[in-house]
């Protein structure tokens, strides 16, 4: 259950950057800011699957 938790939290971290990459082009300040929290978001939602939970049996 703990598998599936995570992977539903990793899959909205990931939609979270998506709508940070298409949000940053629309604001007319800190454009840098959110479209790097996009990138946070993704990286952080392929990283945790990878580095915590692929070391758990």
């Amino acid at each position: 259950m703990g598998d599936v938790l995570a992977f539903i939290g990793c899959f909205i971290l990931f939609l979270l950057g998506l709508f940070l990459f298409g949000l940053a082009p629309t604001l007319p300040a800190w454009e840098g800011v959110v479209f790097f929290g996009g990138i946070v978001c993704i990286a952080l939602s392929f990283g945790i699957p990878v580095g915590v939970l692929g070391h758990t049996e």
